[in-house]
């Protein structure tokens, strides 16, 4: 499984998801997944074992974000993502948005993966 695999487990319920951009008419909150890194910089004798992989969450809220990014928070931490980042972004004049960040990552056992 891959990090955006289970990101998109865990909080599809929650709230409508795109990936990199939104492709529709967007609601009046949504949350885009951007992918960042997949590295391998834990391992040791060059056989890559572990494979970090993160992303950036952006919650785009027209009203109060703080309730839905406390539940993303909780839900992410509940499914051992690690949470590297939050931050508010800034609110969006032209859009009317409220734009949140959440930077995530996990490890995976590469190994295990290809087996």
């Amino acid at each position: 499984m891959s990090l955006l695999e289970e990101l998109n487990t865990v909080l599809a319920p929650l709230i409508p998801i795109e990936t990199g951009v939104f492709s529709g008419t967007p609601p009046d909150r949504y949350l885009v997944i951007t992918p960042m890194t997949d590295t391998f910089d834990l391992y040791t004798d060059d056989a890559p074992r572990h494979e970090t992989q993160e992303a950036r969450l952006s919650l785009f809220d027209k009203g109060s974000y703080t309730a839905i990014k406390n539940t993303i928070v909780r839900a992410l931490l509940n499914a051992n993502i690690t949470i590297t980042d939050r931050r508010y972004i800034g609110h969006e004049d032209d859009t009317g948005y409220h734009h949140f960040a959440i930077d995530v990552a996990k490890d995976y056992d590469y190994l295990l993966e290809e087996q």
